[in-house]
């Protein structure tokens, strides 16, 4: 794969990621399945992807004033408590039960999105 591939792949994946579609899924998907890279390194590297993006999300949605400031700080504290702990039990998966499990919260999401309502905005 050449390195303009791979700056399209970050690329179209960091627009969806800061518009929340996940970008980070499509990035894992096409690291796994497309360039081969086994999933413990696609999943170190969909976390280096996202620090930066999750970063300027935050800067951009403070500033609208779209986040609970004091539901914030917990959030933080616990998200990078589990993020820490199930990166060592992710070592001692393997990839292929990582691969699976991938898999099947893919579905679930998939299926979740399909069939939830939708909120009226208004």
């Amino acid at each position: 794969m050449s390195i303009w591939t791979y700056a399209l792949v970050g690329l179209l994946s960091g627009v969806a990621a800061s518009m929340g579609f996940g970008g980070g899924m499509v990035l894992l998907i096409y690291l796994t399945t497309i360039a081969g890279i086994p999933q413990l390194m696609a999943q170190g590297v969909n976390l280096l992807f996202f620090l930066p993006i999750a970063l300027i999300s935050l800067i951009i949605n403070l500033r609208s004033h779209l986040v609970d400031l004091r539901g914030l700080l917990p959030s933080l504290i616990t998200g990078a408590l589990f993020a820490a702990l199930f990166s060592f039990v992710a070592r001692f998966l393997g990839g292929d039960m990582l691969r699976k499990g991938f898999g099947v919260l893919v579905v679930i999401a998939g299926l979740r999105e399909l069939f939830k309502k939708k909120k009226d905005c208004r």
